[in-house]
């Protein structure tokens, strides 16, 4: 196979494939970053149009979509009956634009999302992969080697991408919300560290909730089984208060009440806090 752009990601893709025993081709546009996966065996082609013609599946792995245009543009229909497998982070617009040019190339193309540090390649990385199923297929065997999350979402290109945004937004939200507590506990003196196992727990509490909360989602019925969102909202007051009181900033949770304020507004105030997802579907702005 053949791996192009050698950053650290990069770099950890084709390192795993060559520790995997699969024959590697590499390019960079700054080709020293090659270095040490020629000492594993990695061969390195001369220019991106020769790294394409090395393999039948091409793995790329640079900074955006527009990186990605611009290095295989130059190769053309150099891409026909190959596989091409964009790791590159982008949107799910972009991965479906990528999709129609790749196609007009010859190419068969799968867009992924890697929910994975660099050192977790070839171990425990989750790497989501979408487009045809048969292009899939026809390499699982050696992308599987990459994670042992490797997950095939589907045939629509666009949703890889679309659960690493929806990953992304999860994960700010946890770490915002861990960063608020610890200023506020700060505040009194209380070191993070001292906060972060409680936090974890949590964490966990609300993890638990998930899967109840996606039924509830699906079913389009939010029935109240701990709180409702008026009790939601009062606590939130709590919130807004504290972190105003220890000069804490309080933007976040005073935004969230706003949301929250809106669904009671709505009609939702009696409801599960799984109600919230009505205004999460509202573009800003729309009050209708």
């Amino acid at each position: 196979m053949t791996v192009i752009g050698l950053g650290l990601m990069g770099q950890a893709l084709a390192g795993t494939f060559l520790a995997a025993g699969h024959p590697t081709t590499v390019w960079n546009r700054t080709a020293d970053k090659a270095g040490q996966l020629i000492g594993q065996g990695a061969k390195l082609a001369d220019s991106a149009g020769d790294a394409v013609a090395a393999s039948s599946l091409v793995v790329v792995c640079v900074s955006d979509y527009d990186a990605v245009r611009e290095l295989l543009e130059p190769v053309g229909d150099g891409l026909g009956g190959r596989v091409l497998v964009n790791l590159t982070s982008g949107t799910s617009q972009g991965a479906r634009e990528m999709a129609e040019w790749a196609q007009a190339q010859g190419a068969a193309y799968l867009d992924g999302a890697i929910l994975a540090i660099p050192s977790d390649v070839g171990a425990d990385a989750v790497i989501l992969y979408s487009g045809a199923q048969s292009a899939f297929e026809s390499h699982e065997s050696a992308l599987k080697v990459l994670g042992a999350g490797t997950t095939y979402l589907g045939a629509d290109h666009g949703l890889s991408s679309l659960y690493d945004v929806a990953m992304l937004s999860l994960m700010w939200n946890i770490m915002n919300g861990f960063l608020q507590g610890a200023a506020m506990l700060g505040a009194a003196g209380v070191d993070a560290s001292g906060f972060a196992p409680l936090a974890s727990k949590g964490i966990e509490t609300v993890n638990a909730w998930l899967a109840g909360y996606a039924r509830q989602i699906d079913e389009g019925a939010f029935p109240a089984l701990d709180s409702t969102i008026d009790t939601h909202l009062a606590a939130m007051e709590h919130l807004i208060h504290e972190s105003e009181f220890l000069g804490v900033n309080a933007e976040l949770p005073r935004f969230i009440k706003a949301m929250t304020d809106r669904a009671v507004a709505d009609g939702h105030g009696g409801e599960g806090y799984a109600a919230m997802i009505e205004q999460f579907r509202r573009p800003a702005g729309d009050r209708t």
